[in-house]
């Protein structure tokens, strides 16, 4: 094996597969609550009718944690408040709406060609805003945004990074009985291994992550929250990053990655349950209160807009925009939304969905006040 020098590009970077063994006892036995705990959230999944619901939420929440790994920090509040008005959003919260559109449109492609290099460069234009190719320009060089040391040069040469992006698309398309979730792992170490554009890298390669869960039939939408388990654990990526370009040892890295993909689903599994529970009280609680707004298509859509506006009404086609605004206003005397004032567009919010979705409890007061004022527990959820 060339040995490893954080200062010199690693030209010579191992190709795919590794020479050592993967699929070791423990990776194995780890793979099995990994797939177990992908299956239950599969199912959640398939048990909410309304899937905008999820895919208009859980993706924003992963763009959100992977662009704090990369220290680009906005809040729960900010990204929904600005989804169909990106461009009054601030630089950060800009970037984190990109990175969660980079993740849907990506989605949206699997089906029209196979995860490649030309689909990692479409993520990153995304995410970033401009267009983004395998770089061609040296000098890309990986250091401690404390101390300012170097930590690693990844592979330089446009050549040489397309030689070694094509290794990794046979690699993660390769019909050799290697499991899908060590398959993941080990390709997730490679592409942030040549890091092959000047930014973007760590975001592209977290939603090359979910689209492979996808393209192995392990989920069927883009909703796995794992930037969560990363952000928990950051310091651990990190240095098992390392630790298999220093040493190509790759079991406590593949481990790592299992069991950031099983606590991650049980967390993801209850959040869910915990949503489709809120939506079906408040669905109750309003055809109860005022059974004309009452109805589902109404409801459903202020769980797939925390931010709603009068227009998002229109456009779904419930109503017209007088009767829109009317129904928006008598949630809000309901107590289901809040009206915020000052907005450019009538806005109204979502207190409850917004407070779940941001929190690690799930749990909720409900809005019948014979209920218990505790609040209603949900599924117990696994806190990481």
């Amino acid at each position: 094996m060339p040995s490893w020098n954080p200062s010199a590009p690693c030209n010579e970077l191992p190709a795919l597969p590794p020479n050592e063994e993967l699929e070791t006892r423990a990776v194995l036995k780890l793979c099995i609550d990994a797939r177990s705990s992908l299956g239950e959230l599969k199912q959640a999944a398939h048990r909410i009718p309304n899937q905008g619901m999820l895919i208009n939420t859980l993706p924003l929440l992963e763009a959100k944690a992977s662009s704090e790994i990369e220290n680009i920090v906005t809040t729960t509040d900010k990204l929904f408040r600005n989804v169909g008005s990106e461009d009054q959003a601030d630089p950060a919260t800009k970037e984190a709406l990109r990175c969660s559109r980079a993740l849907f449109e990506g989605y949206k492609t699997l089906g029209d060609h196979p995860i490649s290099t030309r689909t990692a460069e479409h993520i990153c234009s995304t995410i970033k805003g401009v267009e983004m190719r395998v770089r061609s320009v040296p000098g890309t060089t990986l250091v401690n945004s404390a101390t300012q040391a170097k930590v690693d040069t990844p592979p330089s040469g446009e050549k040489l990074l397309r030689d070694m992006m094509a290794n990794w698309e046979q690699f993660i398309h390769a019909e050799d009985g290697l499991d899908p979730l060590v398959r993941l792992a080990v390709s997730h170490y490679q592409f942030e291994a040549i890091h092959p554009f000047t930014d973007g890298n760590g975001r592209t390669g977290r939603v090359i992550n979910s689209l492979l869960l996808i393209k192995e039939g392990l989920l069927n939408l883009p909703i796995l929250y794992l930037s969560r388990f990363i952000i928990a654990n950051r310091a651990e990526y990190y240095d098992l990053l390392q630790q298999v370009t220093r040493d190509h040892v790759w079991e406590p890295w593949v481990l790592y990655i299992l069991r950031g993909i099983a606590e991650t689903a049980k967390w993801t599994t209850a959040k869910i349950d915990a949503i489709n529970n809120l939506s079906a009280h408040t669905k109750e609680f309003v055809s109860q209160a005022n059974p004309a707004i009452g109805r589902e298509k109404l409801i459903d859509l202020i769980f797939r807009f925390p931010y709603c506006r009068i227009s998002d009404v229109v456009v779904a086609g419930i109503a017209q925009r007088q009767t829109a605004s009317t129904y928006l206003r008598r949630l809000a005397d309901l107590g289901v939304l809040s009206e915020i004032d000052g907005t450019r567009e009538k806005l109204f919010v979502h207190p409850k969905l917004l407070n779940l979705i941001g929190s690690e409890d799930n749990t909720f007061i409900p809005y019948d006040a014979t209920v218990s004022a505790i609040g209603i527990a949900l599924r117990p959820t696994p806190l990481l």
